[in-house]
């Protein structure tokens, strides 16, 4: 079992189910009046207030008398339907100091309110084991009252490179005949990418003593994949798939698609016997870059993903139009590199994606597998596809929206301030990030008196906090350093948003709860 905001990323391994129903009480949509239908427009005195966090116990709304009610807030017995604040005017008070108001509309019975698990059901499954764990399914968590979930575990990649051509990285002058060792770093980068925990090995020379000994090293460090880059071709010094052959079972070998031909992929056991029997799988990947990241992401991501618990391992396929002839290689299927986006017309006079080439596609020059968010697939036919055909995609990475000054025209003076509002927080992106390492601070302000006095969880609060560390590469660099609960109360409400902005110097402040208190905050 692992915390909450820790299981973000794994793969559920149980079913959960709610407990209790939500909402567990008949709860307002609305900010307004419980009130009996059947008594319609007119003027009420107002008997009580059921603000949300009250149990609302003892208030009973009877023909003629009207609460009010905050949204989320309990339903008085009586009550059988809610008139928003909007569609009421409040009159002045009764001599003896009572409210009153009065309602302008007629509602039918049941408007505006939730009932008892409208929205989820007691002992409903509300996921099921198989399925990743995002941020909407962490707030669901929280929600039915989850706070360690049993999950796959994230599983653990040893790599390491061969060649006694290889050298670091961080090596400042190459002798003839050396270069630098790439691969190793891609490979954990891209391990790392896809969740998972990993074990770098160095480098192995090209003799079988080298490779046994960091196949072992790679067993005892327990890894369930271990990754190698070279030595998997045909010359004599290739002793990759030997060692593997000795160590365990070679599935398979030598592959007919471009590039990656080399591939080899086994299972291979410890022969420690002062251990436990120890089995992983292991991909033997070609030394030129670009094979080897290409099979990385078609054989290795999916392997990753069966051990992480996932119920679909495939990466994505959409159908693409290219948009410039590519010949078809005469014998192998070619993976070739290309960057695709959504375009409103894809040259169909429809809307779809659009592909293009990232350029020479030799498997050395890794420049190919730059920005590439995509692998074509072209069927071998040595045919040239003319610009415009349609050939099959698979997404490797997320496919990047349009640059804002590329968006399609605002519909309304809503969309319209919204895009200009981006582009101006676009512009202004280089100087805030500058300014603070390239991070965007942001807070986030529960507004809620039931969860600030202890009556209940924040939900909404840790939800927000994954939604935002989840996707702080996409919102350059955001990270949360502020959470905090207040009540309903607009001098407590301004205080907090003052401090953040005047003196903590916040760039972005998310509020949750209680809009009608925020605006009157914000005035």
């Amino acid at each position: 079992a692992v915390p909450l905001l820790d299981a973000l990323g794994l793969v559920l391994a149980e079913d959960v189910r709610a407990p209790d129903p939500l909402p567990p009480f008949r709860a307002s949509v609305k900010d307004g009046y419980a009130v009996v239908a059947a008594d319609g427009p007119g003027e009420y005195p107002v008997i009580a207030e059921a603000r949300a966090g009250d149990d609302a116990l003892g208030v009973v709304v009877t023909p003629g008398t009207v609460a009010y009610v905050t949204t989320g807030g309990p339903i008085p017995d009586g009550a059988d339907a809610v008139v928003q604040v909007e569609d009421t005017e409040q009159v002045a008070a009764a001599p003896d100091g009572s409210k009153r108001v009065r309602i302008s509309v007629r509602v039918p019975e049941g408007h505006d309110i939730r009932s008892v698990g409208c929205d989820i059901e007691k002992d409903y499954i509300v996921l099921k084991s198989g399925e990743n764990i995002g941020p909407a399914e962490i707030g669901l968590l929280a929600t039915v009252g989850v706070t360690t979930v049993k999950a796959y575990r994230r599983p653990t990649i040893a790599a390491f490179s061969t060649g006694d051509e290889l050298v670091q990285p961080a090596t400042a002058t190459l002798n003839r005949g050396q270069i630098r060792d790439s691969n190793r770093a891609m490979l954990l980068a891209a391990a790392i990418q896809q969740k998972c925990k990993v074990v770098d090995l160095g480098i192995a020379k090209d003799t079988e003593e080298s490779l046994m000994e960091h196949m072992d090293a790679a067993l005892r460090s327990d890894a369930d994949i271990i990754l190698t880059s070279g030595g998997v071709s045909m010359g004599d010094r290739d002793l990759v798939k030997p060692c593997l052959a000795k160590m365990g079972k070679i599935h398979f070998e030598k592959i007919r698609m471009k590039p990656g031909k080399p591939l080899t992929f086994a299972e291979i056991t410890s022969n420690d016997p002062t251990k436990p029997s120890k089995t992983a799988l292991a991909f033997g990947l070609p030394g030129n870059p670009v094979s080897c990241m290409v099979c990385f992401n078609l054989f290795v991501v999916p392997a990753i993903r069966l051990v992480s618990g996932w119920s679909n391992p495939h990466l994505q396929r959409v159908h693409v139009r290219i948009s410039h002839p590519l010949r078809a290689d005469p014998h192998r299927m070619e993976f070739h590199r290309a960057v695709i986006r959504w375009v409103l017309d894809d040259g169909s006079g429809r809307p779809g994606y659009v592909a293009e080439s990232t350029g020479q596609q030799a498997s050395s020059r890794l420049l190919s597998m730059k920005s590439a968010n995509a692998l074509l697939e072209v069927q071998s036919s040595g045919q040239i596809l003319a610009a415009g055909a349609s050939v099959q995609a698979i997404l490797i990475s997320d496919i990047t929206s349009p640059p804002l000054d590329k968006l399609p025209a605002a519909s309304s003076p809503i969309s319209s301030h919204i895009v200009s509002s981006a582009k101006s927080a676009s512009a202004d992106a280089p100087q805030v990030a500058a300014s603070q390492n390239a991070e965007v601070k942001v807070a986030i302000l529960t507004v809620s008196d039931t969860v600030s006095s202890g009556g209940g969880p924040d939900r909404s609060g840790p939800r927000a906090v994954s939604v935002v560390n989840s996707s702080s590469e996409k919102l350059g660099g955001a990270f949360v350093v502020a959470t905090a609960v207040v009540p309903d109360e607009v001098d407590k409400i301004k205080e907090i948003l003052v401090k953040w902005s005047d003196i903590d110097r916040v760039n972005l402040i998310l509020t949750l709860g209680e809009n009608f208190i925020l605006k009157k905050s914000l005035r």
